[in-house]
């Protein structure tokens, strides 16, 4: 494990450049799932342009099933936010475990010689080792190993959040559970948070 210099992750001035475009692009999301809604519903409520109407109804029902995802994507930025602000950077050797479609969903990180973390990309699987990476065998970690974190190719560039693959729940307290329980990564129970 290589600790990087700054205090905390958003001291990192790449990493607050690619929070506001994870952000930009959350609301994009958020925009391109809604506002054909919108306009359906406006469309009805004022009797204008009802082909318009069924074209974005037509829309929003392919759509729908993604909407309470990007939804909650958006909203929970703010938790990848609370992470960089609490915890540093530190680089970690990783595998990127494929699932059988090829989707790379998981990350595995060794973070000591008996425990091996496999976190899950949230909300949707990103391959973190194409992305800008110089480094796919190596990632940047902020975060509890035990609860998830924040991940990001080397540089800080590009943070996604990621949850243990397994949910399990820990023992209260301890080491780092208040901090970790602070940032939205744990609840009180000692289960990891899963969005």
């Amino acid at each position: 494990m290589k600790l990087m210099s700054a205090k905390v992750a958003w001291d990192h001035p790449t990493t607050v450049i690619g929070y506001k475009r994870l952000a930009a692009r959350r609301a994009l999301w958020l925009g391109g799932l809604g506002v054909p809604f919108l306009v359906a519903l406006a469309c009805l409520l004022l009797g204008a342009l009802r082909q318009a109407a069924a074209v974005f109804l037509m829309i929003m029902i392919a759509a729908v099933t993604f909407l309470p995802w990007v939804a909650i994507a958006y909203f929970r930025r703010h938790r990848v936010k609370a992470v960089l602000q609490a915890y540093p950077w530190c680089e970690w050797p990783c595998r990127h475990p494929r699932y059988v479609t090829g989707s790379p969903a998981t990350i595995a990180i060794p973070f000591r010689e008996d425990f091996t973390a496999t976190l899950r990309i949230l909300p949707f699987p990103i391959a973190l080792a194409q992305l800008e990476n110089d480094h796919p065998d190596r990632i940047w970690f902020a975060g509890d190993p035990r609860f998830g974190g924040v991940v990001s190719p080397v540089g800080g560039h590009y943070p996604v959040r990621v949850v243990p693959h397994t949910p399990r729940r820990e023992e209260c307290g301890g080491e780092g559970f208040d901090l970790a329980r602070r940032v939205g990564l744990v609840r009180a129970s000692g289960k990891a948070t899963r969005t």
